[in-house]
Formats: C-alpha cells, sequence, structure tokens
C-alpha cells in the first residue's frame, strides 16, 4: 500500500509548480459525485487511491503550490508526512510520559525549542495542539483560571479591530458574554491603539469591571500588521493583565534577525501562539501555545481520575494531558522533530527570511503601478492593496478593485484573496510557502498589472 500510495504521490508532489494555484470549476458536480453509502464490500487499494490523488484531491485550492499566495499558506513539508506515518503505524499514546517517554520527551523538545525561540527562559512550556483557535483557546481558559474566580461575568479581554476571529470564538467558548470584550480601535498601521487601550481599561475598572486578558498580535491575518507588543507589555505589567500574544502566523519569523526586530516585547507575554503549520510550512493541524510560567497550564487543566496512571511530578517529564483539553490526542511531536532534526533551524531560518524578501519584492512591484494604492506594506510576509478610489464612491472602488483580484485568479497562476479594512475592499499577497520563490511573486505582478490595466480601462475580461 505505501510503495503504491508513493507512485501516485511524487508525481503529484513534483506537478504542484505547474498546476493551476485554484480549480474550482466543477466542484459541486464532483462532491454530488462522491455522494456514496457505507459500503458493504471492499475495492482494491490502487482503485481508490488513483482517483483520490489524480482527481478527487485536486479540486479547489491548491494550498500546496508555489503559487498559492491567499489567506495564509501552509506548504506542507514531506518530512513530516512521513513523521505522521511513522507516529500513526507506532500508534503509541503520549498524553501521558508513563506511556511513551521517548516520544513524549522528543515532543518535550519540540515545545523547548520554540519557548526558546520567542525569548521564554526556565520554567516555561507548552503543548502541540491541532492549530491556532485551540491554542488561543488553551491561552484565554489559563488566564481565567489563573486570574479570575470561579465566577467572572466582571471579566475583560481586550483586543484590536484587527484581531484573529479565534480570540472571539474562544473567549465565548470559555463562558464570556460578548459585552465583555472591549474591542480597541487600530493606528493608521493598523496595529492596536495602546493609548485607547489604556482608555478603556480604565473605564472598565472605574465601572467596577475587572480587566484581566489582553490580546496583542505578531502578524494580524488581515494585513499582517504587528501590534506594538512591547507597549503592549508594559500596559500589562501596569494593570496586571494576562498578556497573549497570537503569533499563529507571524511568530517564527522571531527566528530571522529582522522579525526579532519587527516583534520586540513578545518574550514579555504570559502565552504565545505559534502555528508550525504556517511558520513551518507543516501541514495543517499543528498548531502550539506556550508559557511563560508553564504551570499555569496544569493548574488550568489538571483533572484527576481513579483509572489514570500517577501523573508525573518532575518538570522535566510532561503528562501532555495534563495541561491541555485533550486526552486522546495524535503524536504531534514527530511531525516538527524529524525536519528540524534532519535540517537543522537554520534551513528554516534562512526559507523565512526570503519570504520577508520577497514581501518587499511584491510591494516594490505594486508601487510601480501607478493606479494601485499599497494601503498596508509589509511589517513581516502580508500586504494589502487596492485601486485607487480616484473619486468613485466606495462601493464602487471596491467592486473595481475585487475585479482586479478575480481576473488575477482567473490566470490560475497565483491565487489571491481580499479583505476588508474600515470598509474597503484590499487585495492580500501572503508569502509563506517554502516553495514560493522569486518567479512566483513576478508572475504574480504580471497578473495584477495586466489585470489592472484591464479594469482601469474598463475591460476586466
Amino acid at each position: 500500500m505505501v510503495d503504491e500510495a508513493m507512485r501516485e504521490l511524487v508525481p503529484y508532489i513534483e506537478s504542484l509548480p505547474t498546476q493551476p494555484a485554484a480549480d474550482l470549476e466543477g466542484s459541486a458536480a464532483l462532491a454530488e459525485s462522491l455522494r456514496a453509502d457505507l459500503p458493504e464490500s471492499g475495492r482494491p487499494f490502487g482503485d481508490l487511491i488513483r482517483p483520490l490523488v489524480r482527481e478527487w484531491a485536486r479540486k479547489g485550492l491548491n494550498t500546496a503550490g508555489p503559487g498559492y499566495l491567499a489567506y495564509i499558506p501552509g506548504g506542507g513539508l514531506f518530512h513530516a508526512a512521513v513523521a505522521d506515518l511513522i507516529a500513526n503505524a507506532l500508534n503509541r499514546y503520549v498524553g501521558v510520559w508513563l506511556a511513551a517517554p521517548g516520544l513524549a520527551q522528543l515532543e518535550t523538545n519540540v515545545v523547548r525549542w520554540f519557548c526558546g525561540m520567542v525569548g521564554y527562559r526556565e520554567g516555561s512550556g507548552g503543548v502541540l495542539t491541532s492549530g491556532g483557535s485551540i491554542a488561543n483557546l488553551i491561552a484565554l481558559v489559563t488566564a481565567r483560571r489563573t486570574r479570575l474566580p470561579e465566577r467572572f461575568s466582571d471579566g475583560m479581554v481586550y483586543l484590536s479591530d484587527q484581531a484573529h476571529h479565534s480570540i472571539e470564538k474562544a473567549a465565548l467558548l470559555a463562558g464570556f458574554a460578548r459585552d465583555q470584550l472591549r474591542i480597541i480601535p487600530v493606528d493608521a498601521n493598523l496595529r492596536l491603539r495602546v493609548d485607547a487601550l489604556r482608555e478603556s481599561i480604565a473605564e472598565d475598572r472605574a465601572a467596577g469591571r475587572r480587566p484581566f486578558f489582553l490580546v496583542g498580535s505578531a502578524g494580524t491575518t488581515n494585513t499582517g500588521a504587528v501590534d506594538d507588543l512591547a507597549g503592549l507589555a508594559d500596559v500589562a505589567a501596569a494593570e496586571d493583565l494576562w498578556l497573549h500574544v497570537d503569533g499563529a502566523y507571524g511568530g517564527f519569523f522571531m527566528m530571522t534577525d529582522r522579525g526579532r526586530r519587527t516583534m520586540v516585547g513578545i518574550g514579555r507575554a504570559d502565552s504565545v501562539t505559534l502555528d508550525p503549520h504556517k511558520g513551518l510550512f507543516l501541514p495543517y493541524g499543528t498548531g502550539s501555545v506556550i508559557v511563560r510560567d508553564a504551570k499555569a497550564l496544569r493548574r488550568a487543566h489538571s483533572v484527576a481520575a481513579h483509572y489514570m496512571p500517577q501523573m508525573q511530578d518532575d518538570p522535566d517529564r510532561v503528562d501532555f494531558a495534563e495541561i491541555s483539553p485533550e486526552l486522546s490526542r495524535d503524536c504531534r511531536g514527530l511531525r516538527v522533530w524529524l525536519p528540524f532534526a534532519m535540517h537543522g533551524a537554520g534551513v528554516f531560518r534562512s526559507e523565512l527570511d526570503e519570504k520577508l524578501t520577497l514581501a518587499h519584492r511584491a510591494a516594490a512591484g505594486i508601487a510601480r503601478i501607478p493606479a494601485l494604492e499599497m494601503v498596508a506594506p509589509p511589517q513581516l510576509s502580508t500586504l494589502a492593496f487596492a485601486l485607487r478610489p480616484q473619486g468613485s464612491d466606495l462601493a464602487t472602488a471596491n467592486a473595481r478593485t475585487r475585479a482586479v483580484m478575480d481576473a488575477v485568479n482567473t490566470r490560475h497562476r497565483v491565487y489571491l484573496t481580499g479583505t476588508m479594512v474600515d470598509g474597503r475592499f484590499l487585495i492580500r499577497i501572503c508569502v509563506l510557502s517554502f516553495r514560493t520563490h522569486a518567479a512566483q511573486i513576478d508572475a504574480c505582478l504580471e497578473d495584477v498589472a495586466e489585470a489592472t490595466r484591464a479594469v482601469a480601462s474598463g475591460d476586466e475580461r
């Protein structure tokens, strides 16, 4: 089965650069054709794997391809796929240290590497998760259990209007009402305004509420904006708030010199979300949350049961079930550990540094197109732009900008997505795949220039 699967997967992976960046035509018909009842008898493996790889999986967005510059790309290192094959074949349980001490230690190593990347010292820790949404939830629950009493209807959460929507979802899942969230406006660079934050905290304290949780962004999904993390850390220290940094997209740029200069202060946060399936190019389903005080995770999540084995008191022996919501979980550590163990951190650092350079290359190209306006220059590897309004109403301007994006996407060389900021539609370019290089950025700029000319002349074909 493995040999036969590889005969299909190798050509697929090798053809990624020539596959369309998106193939959406006929998606509904394909999905409808695959509806089926529970099979009573089986079919040969080859009859299943061939259409799966050659047809069924190819429809949609080519998120692993080099031309995918939309949302937040996920490259999907093949090393991690092999690691998952090994982990799933071994099928050892890593939720409790005693069950698989070797595999648990490798995963603990990975977490400590992440802690070191953001500047955390001894006593820090964390856990690998399925993604940034669960990581943000774990951070918020840990903060709530640490800073608030059992009844917390007066607890207040602070975040910018550019923060990822998973923060709001985490707050609702953690039992907070919407009126316990304070949405703080941003400045011209789309960074949380520290002055407005201070005013909001003061108003809540005067009204008898309890400010406790502050969220900073180390790279927003909308435009890649990085908040003033040092300024937020100062406010958190002065006001006794738990500072959480959502670095799901941008946190791993801390491995580069430019990233560290951009994210000064991240190491002062109480917790940080990092997504290896973004910044480390791993397959989807690999997130993490790290905390400055590892004991806080255990205090927030530990619940005893008679049928469970003895939990570890040695800080070097981590029971992941004790520090997260999950009891049953897959062995996530190998998919991170194996690529680093094989190639070292330097390769990842070089790749991330290239993505920063490519984003600036894209920004310089956009600046050379007179009809376009750079609304959000790259602070990391994401940028956003739009057609200049030229006196038209906002709805018309938005429609014209969207037409440029749609025209680019119909060429299938790259795939871009948009966002809304202050009611204005913006086109985003996000560079974060190990397969994306200068050739794809240049192709993107060519297509954007051609689409812009067509829309500006009234020909949107």
